[in-house]
């Protein structure tokens, strides 16, 4: 399978765009990579490129595995913001969470760059809303910009009704919030800067530095706690709270993360803490997902 080991990042970032999970998406593509060695001696270069036959199996093999599967949500999908950030905080441990996307596994830079915009963890959560099969038509369509040939091909079907879903998949995102355009703007330019000030703060356990970084209408997400918080002010308290809870001493360790940079946090005492994932826009973080589980850091190589 070595000669399809150059597209191993690629089909990671898909299967990933497709499922919500990274620990799910290694599994397909190995998958993925094992379909493809058993049928070499069927590929047809006059018909596809390789990095396009490869994503036809992947895209199979994923909607093979979202039969039946619940979506992967994050806190604001499943419910209104709380207005109480001194509320117990209860693990939902029954849902299947969305997970976040280790820059560092994409592979080669020259790709990383390009894959790096349609993992914004906003987009990657608005996919979980559609169908798998509109999903996957917008993910191979509108992320990777294959032809609709290409895509009908890849999904045993007509450009019409390849056509047809992408349809009905912009408008499903529209209602739920976002616009596709909106959720594939090319990052901020000053977003690591802003998160690097914004770790200085956190580290320092300095609420009042921190907030300034924040918009007004700021999200903070936690899960696998449901609650999430809107708001700069319902933020800081957030943080008064938790640095009153464990005290000072935080260690902030700097990650891409979604396209983004991030950054996994150390407890006082030195345990793993969350992964912390940012989206920055006109200078403002806009959000914080604080994935509580120090099962993920691993992902990140640390």
């Amino acid at each position: 399978m070595d000669q399809f080991e150059p597209y191993r990042g690629d089909l990671l970032a898909h299967c990933y765009r497709m499922l919500g999970s990274f620990h799910e998406a290694e599994d397909l593509v190995q998958e993925t990579l094992l379909r493809a060695w058993k049928s070499a001696d069927r590929y047809d270069p006059a018909k596809a490129s390789v990095r396009t036959w490869l994503h036809r199996i992947a895209t199979n093999v994923c909607l093979t595995a979202l039969e039946g599967r619940a979506r992967r949500p994050l806190p604001s999908g499943l419910g209104p913001a709380g207005d109480d950030p001194q509320v117990p905080l209860t693990p939902s441990v029954d849902v299947p969470w969305l997970q976040p996307f280790p820059d560092v596994r994409l592979g080669d830079p020259a790709d990383a760059a390009v894959q790096r915009a349609g993992l914004r963890l906003a987009l990657v959560a608005a996919l979980q809303v559609l169908p798998a099969r509109q999903r996957a038509a917008l993910v191979l369509r509108e992320v990777l910009q294959l032809p609709a040939a290409e895509v009908a091909d890849a999904l045993d079907t007509s450009v019409a009704s390849v056509n047809s879903s992408l349809q009905r998949a912009r408008a499903a995102l529209a209602a739920a919030g976002p616009s596709i355009e909106r959720l594939r703007e090319p990052a901020d330019p000053d977003e690591r800067a802003v998160v690097e000030r914004y770790l200085t703060a956190f580290e320092d356990a300095d609420v009042p530095a921190l907030t300034r970084l924040l918009a007004d209408d700021v999200v903070l997400e936690m899960p696998p706690v449901a609650l999430w918080l809107r708001g700069r002010v319902h933020f800081g308290e957030f943080m008064e709270r938790v640095f009153a809870m464990r005290g000072n001493g935080w260690r902030a360790v700097p990650v891409g993360a979604n396209g983004g940079p991030g950054f996994v946090a150390y407890a006082p005492g030195g345990g793993a803490h969350s992964v912390q994932v940012f989206e920055v826009r006109g200078g403002l973080i806009r959000s914080c997902v604080t994935f509580v589980d120090p099962s993920l850091v691993g992902m990140f190589g640390l």
